[in-house]
């Protein structure tokens, strides 16, 4: 599994547009799981609901867990999307 931190910096946080998007991203590699935590709670990031319901705001700290066989494509592409949208 690979993991790494982001710390939010858009204003509004993780909202309904960078949401779905980032759970589309995340539903995009193949046989490869994509999770979220904040603080004690972690859910799929291709879950857009549950993604939403965690109320990530600015400056709040986020894990990224990518777990599968395209780990390496996949945290890279969900650090640059991050780092561009939120």
């Amino acid at each position: 599994m690979t993991e790494f931190k982001y710390l939010i910096k858009d204003p509004i946080g993780i909202h309904a547009r960078p949401a779905g998007l980032l759970a589309k991203l995340a539903k995009s590699f193949e046989g490869t799981t994509v999770y979220l935590t904040k603080g004690e709670t972690t859910v799929k990031a291709s879950q857009l609901m549950k993604l939403m319901n965690l109320g990530v705001k600015a400056g709040d700290e986020v894990t990224i867990g990518v777990d599968g066989g395209d780990e390496a494509a996949a945290a890279a592409a969900l650090k640059a999307f991050l780092e561009e949208n939120l």
